[in-house]
């Protein structure tokens, strides 16, 4: 059966782990996922990611980051889906918790903060929140 949303189990994968305390956690791998968690990595919401090669298939193994037993994130939501997608111009895009969280966006420059893509003046599909 196929996955109908990677990027909501990716961050549904990573909402259980947090709220286990487990420190890292696999999925399957994708350069988009990738890049989404580049993001999360610089905004330092996550401690690290790496590609993991098993038995001929890719996998991504994230670690998660916890600040004094607590996890540093402490809400993540898909906004976009498929069956509904959220595309916003530049001057339109989500300001999370006043400037404190941010919202993914895919742009046609790639995927960033909404800070950043404000900075650039592009708009984009906004993918999550993460607070």
């Amino acid at each position: 059966m196929s996955m109908q949303d990677p990027v909501a189990d990716m961050l549904t994968r990573m909402r259980n782990a947090q709220a286990m305390g487990i420190p890292k956690v696999r999925m399957p791998h994708s350069s988009f996922k990738n890049e989404i968690l580049r993001v999360l990595k610089e905004e330092g919401f996550i401690d690290s990611f790496e590609v993991v090669d098993e038995e001929n298939k890719k996998n991504i193994e994230v670690t998660l980051k916890y600040y004094q037993g607590r996890p540093v994130i402490e809400k993540i939501d898909r906004i976009s889906r498929p069956a509904l997608r959220v595309y916003k111009s530049c001057g339109d895009l989500p300001v999370v918790r006043g400037g404190l969280g941010i919202a993914i966006v895919s742009t046609p420059k790639g995927v960033m903060t909404d800070k950043s893509a404000r900075a650039q003046n592009v708009g984009g599909e906004v993918l999550c929140t993460v607070e």
